[in-house]
């Protein structure tokens, strides 16, 4: 199947689901420039799951004006990170259970307080300079500044802290190119969780700049997670991953 990239564009929800009769060749004025293919890990009803490679919108890059315009027509869910367009995964059972633990040890630590945990999907507009603005879904961050949100009651700002579960097909991107748009946008500290080896990593930033690092492990006598940016914030690694 040849198709031209706007329609792509426009319509990708639907020729994501034709994938399973056929490759699609996407073609820019008249030129192919990239094939779409179906790939091991996709389940019956044309979802992704888990083991399917990040996808990458054709390896090309696309404004962000694009990116919005392809994102506001689709139910798909996708992150838009340096000028590259990614659909999002649908995360696995270990996955879901560990950060629904987290979440409801953040929930009762912020509870009576200004900050607030919120769960993806939740979009994050991040801004490196006026020609990079990336949009993420953290699995879990705390929001300090809910006044920042516009007439469509969507957030504009800027999270205190996010949490990344690591999977086998995000190491890369949750290990390199999200911690530095973290870093880079103001983000305040970053919690990578990998539940394989049950571990958490907590990254400081400050001025574009780690200033601190802590990796917590469990040995199976237990172990907790400590915050650096919030004072008393504590997470005990048998209630991350029981």
């Amino acid at each position: 199947m040849i198709v031209k990239s706007t329609e792509i564009k426009n319509n990708f929800g639907r020729y994501l689901k034709l994938l399973a009769e056929e490759d699609i060749i996407v073609t820019k004025n008249g030129t192919p420039v990239a094939r779409i293919t179906r790939q091991e890990g996709w389940d019956e009803g044309g979802g992704v799951c888990e083991e399917a490679e990040e996808y990458s919108f054709g390896g090309q890059k696309m404004s962000y004006e694009e990116f919005m315009e392809m994102y506001e027509n689709t139910d798909q869910r996708y992150e838009y990170i340096d000028g590259e367009a990614y659909l999002l995964a649908s995360p696995k059972f270990t996955h879901q259970k560990v950060i629904g633990n987290l979440y409801t040890i953040f929930r009762t630590w912020f509870k009576g307080k200004k900050c607030m945990p919120y769960l993806s999907p939740f979009d994050v507009t991040l801004v490196k300079n006026e020609t990079n603005k990336n949009v993420v879904q953290p699995d879990l961050l705390v929001v300090c500044d809910p006044e920042n949100k516009n007439d469509r009651d969507k957030y504009t700002g800027v999270p205190s802290l996010v949490v990344e579960i690591l999977s086998d097909t995000s190491v890369r991107m949750d290990l390199i190119k999200k911690l530095n748009l973290y870093m880079d946008t103001g983000i305040r500290e970053y919690w990578i969780v990998n539940y394989k080896k049950k571990e958490v990593a907590v990254y400081m930033f400050e001025k574009n700049n780690i200033i601190d690092m802590k990796t917590f492990v469990t040995d199976g006598t237990g172990g907790t997670v400590q915050s650096f940016l919030f004072d008393g914030l504590t997470a005990k690694m048998d209630e991350i991953f029981e």
